[in-house]
Formats: structure tokens, C-alpha cells, sequence
């Protein structure tokens, strides 16, 4: 998975990068199909804002999010991206292995 992680008014620290991507690789265990994820920091006055799309097979999964602190920011938002790409998973597994009823006419 290629992280692309962009600043605005933030700067990208080596320690922010590296919890960035610890952070993501939880959506790379859940769902091995996502190929690439842009992530924006930015900071309007004191509040802290992260933001994330990820692009997967057959779908793009956005999600923000708005804390006090970048790092509640980010697992807050990495919470939300989580459980999007698991119903995204379910729905995959469940039509691929839908059955068709019986016609019991």
C-alpha cells in the first residue's frame, strides 16, 4: 500500500509520518486489496484535522475527522476508514458467495 501524506499548515514530521503509516497498516490486515491512501493534515486555529481517502478494488473510502490533538485527529479517523473497509469487505464476500434460492414453485 503507497501512503501519500500531505501537510497543510502542519509540518510532516518523521515521528507523525511513522505513526501515520503504524496506523494504516491496521487497514491493510482487514482488507489486502487497498492499493493507495492520501492522507491531509491540516490545522485551522487550534483544531486538528485529518483527513483520508483510500482507494481500493471497485471503490474510494473518504473519511475526516476533527480533534484538539493531530494524533486523536488521526486514530479517530483511522477508526472511521476501519470500519468503512470492513462493510466494504462484507458486501464483497457476501455477493460473491450468494447462492441463488431454489425455485420452489
Amino acid at each position: 500500500m503507497q501512503i501519500n501524506l500531505t501537510g497543510h499548515h502542519v509540518d510532516i514530521t518523521d515521528s507523525l509520518r511513522n505513526y501515520v503509516d503504524e496506523k494504516m497498516e491496521k487497514l491493510e490486515r482487514h482488507f489486502d486489496k487497498v492499493t493507495n491512501t492520501h492522507v491531509i493534515l491540516s490545522v485551522e486555529s487550534v483544531r486538528h484535522k485529518a483527513e483520508a481517502t483510500v482507494s481500493m478494488s471497485g471503490n474510494n473510502i473518504f473519511a475526516e475527522s476533527t480533534e484538539d490533538d493531530m494524533y486523536a485527529a488521526i486514530d479517530n479517523l483511522v477508526d472511521k476508514l476501519d470500519r468503512q473497509v470492513k462493510k466494504h469487505k462484507e458486501k464483497l464476500t457476501n455477493h460473491l458467495h450468494h447462492k441463488p434460492q431454489p425455485d420452489l414453485t
